[in-house]
């Protein structure tokens, strides 16, 4: 499984995710900072989920600080 999250550019801003992982309902928490360990701005953000090197699902959130 793996669990990106991008900008509205579509820059990679950071992977939660990027292990194999079991069968069940699973939870990810992002802290709303990038891949450098510096906040990310408020606003729109994709995040994009793949299984076995096909993509699952793309959805759209906002972050608000």
């Amino acid at each position: 499984m793996r669990l990106e999250i991008f900008d509205v550019s579509g820059r990679r801003v950071r992977t939660l995710v990027n292990k194999a992982v079991g069968a069940g309902t699973r939870s990810v928490k992002w802290d709303g900072r990038d891949v450098t360990g510096l906040a990310a701005r408020s606003g729109v953000y994709f995040y994009r989920l793949s299984v076995d090197g096909s993509v699952v699902a793309t959805r759209k959130m906002v972050l608000l600080k």
